[in-house]
């Protein structure tokens, strides 16, 4: 196996999900926590949004999942064990390995742009006109001309704030020489600070959250 194949197998998404530790208790368990993994990602990638969306297509694809998975029990699992492993899952965890996986295989160059932008996660909203939603919110880093997601925050609404995640994020991605775009939200200091102290740039919007800056930019 050559350097290259090697560095292949040891970023494979495969794994790399066999690193998270598994917390569910031996008794009972009937699928080991990377087929659930592999089971999910791929119905999401052909288009499934929800738990019952996921069972779905394990059912639907039964067969092929068995046998290229090399599943021994000869079932895929149910909705309830799926959904109980995307309910507990190590978010954390998977955000550090999903950036791992994409460091390795999206080649970022220098005069790159990526865009910066948080959204909320549908489900998890109660009722769309109450202003003090608790709702969980994604920041996703996104890479404009490869068409790719490098990197993941997740935000609780009610308990974080989507500018120091933002921070975090290019900070952790370590690039050089990149421009990110960001809303105005983000016209903040610390976050323009944050992006030279890395050696890169910015494209930020200006609204009247900054109205002294707002009023400079209008006369220019």
């Amino acid at each position: 196996m050559t350097n290259k194949n090697a560095q292949k197998e040891e970023y494979s998404l495969l794994n790399l999900l066999t690193q998270i530790k598994d917390n569910r208790r031996k008794q009972g368990q009937r699928h080991p926590l990377h087929i659930l993994f592999l089971i999910t990602v791929m119905a999401i990638m052909q288009g499934a949004k929800s738990e019952r969306a996921i069972a779905r297509f394990a059912i639907n694809n039964k067969a092929s999942l068995i046998k290229e998975l090399e599943i021994t029990r000869g079932e895929v699992p149910s909705r309830r064990i799926l959904a109980q492993f995307i309910q507990t899952l190590d978010f954390n965890k998977l955000q550090s390995l999903f950036h791992t996986w994409t460091s390795k295989f999206v080649n970022i160059k220098k005069g790159e742009w990526l865009s910066i932008d948080g959204k909320a996660i549908r489900g998890t909203i109660t009722n769309a006109n109450n202003p003090m939603q608790d709702f969980m919110s994604l920041v996703t880093v996104f890479a404009n001309k490869k068409k790719q997601a490098l990197a993941v925050g997740k935000i609780n609404t009610k308990k974080e704030n989507e500018i120091p995640t933002v921070r975090n994020l290019i900070e952790m991605l370590d690039l050089q020489g990149v421009t990110f775009t960001l809303d105005a939200l983000h016209c903040q200091t610390k976050t323009t600070q944050t992006i030279i102290k890395t050696k890169n740039n910015y494209v930020i919007g200006v609204k009247d959250n900054q109205k002294n800056l707002l009023k400079q930019l209008k006369k220019l």
